[in-house]
């Protein structure tokens, strides 16, 4: 894989390190949860500012803990756009313009038809007042197949809304675990990958290399569908998949 691609999430406890020899970038997880970006941001700023040194190229992903874009409840829906305007001004003052986003979506709570309704307008109107050169990247998380967010990103219809799949996520929440069927329909709007391996049941965030998944056959195809895309090794311990991946 090409180093310029490749990004190492901070959730590892070795990505510095990693980062460092391998020369990839790294997408900062440090306020995945929201009251770090406040109650506890001197803790985790001092953390952000050794990443920053350690390379050039960032990713930032933002809070999702009880976040829903397509809350039935319009006060849920109004925190939902406080907290990520907030990381996205936090983003942009770290000086990065990509960010990955969590679609929000909870099985057997939305409808799929309301989900979609309600989640185009609300990307809609978070873009209108972002800057033309950020990136959002919305991620699955419990998604059971690849259309619910691959239509979001059309309606949206803008080139700054894309996708982030997480193959490790699709893998241990997909009715279909055919990845390559997850990929085929999200293609054209995928703009980044996080990938980690598991037994197909449980979330565990395993090497790239230790579990269900083919990896090197989703890579290949990855490759060949999504040119442009990167990708974020976001694993407990980085260095075994950073090694693999460069072998």
């Amino acid at each position: 894989m090409d180093k310029d691609k490749l990004y190492i999430s901070t959730i590892a406890d070795d990505c510095m390190e990693t980062a460092a020899k391998y020369g990839s970038g790294l997408e900062l997880a440090e306020f995945c949860t929201a009251c770090n970006m406040d109650t506890y941001f001197e803790k985790y700023n001092a953390i952000v500012q050794k990443e920053l040194s350690v390379t050039d190229r960032f990713i930032f992903h933002a809070p999702f803990n009880e976040i829903y874009p397509s809350a039935i409840d319009e006060k849920a829906v109004d925190f939902a756009k406080m907290r990520l305007k907030q990381a996205f001004s936090l983003s942009i003052v770290y000086g990065i313009k990509r960010i990955v986003v969590h679609s929000g979506y909870v099985p057997c709570l939305y409808f799929r038809e309301w989900y979609i309704e309600k989640a185009i307008p609300f990307w809609q109107d978070l873009l209108k007042e972002l800057p033309d050169d950020v990136i959002l990247l919305c991620e699955n998380v419990m998604e059971t197949e690849p259309t619910l967010l691959r239509d979001v990103a059309q309606k949206v219809g803008d080139t700054r809304f894309l996708l982030c799949l997480d193959i490790g996520h699709a893998n241990c929440c997909g009715e279909n675990k055919d990845l390559l069927y997850w990929l085929r329909e999200c293609a054209p709007y995928i703009g980044h990958f996080h990938i980690h391996n598991n037994d197909s049941k449980h979330d565990f965030h395993n090497a790239v290399f230790d579990g269900s998944i083919d990896m090197k056959a989703f890579l290949q195809a990855a490759e060949s569908l999504c040119p442009d895309a990167t990708y974020t090794v976001e694993c407990m311990r980085a260095q075994p998949s950073a090694e693999w991946l460069m072998k």
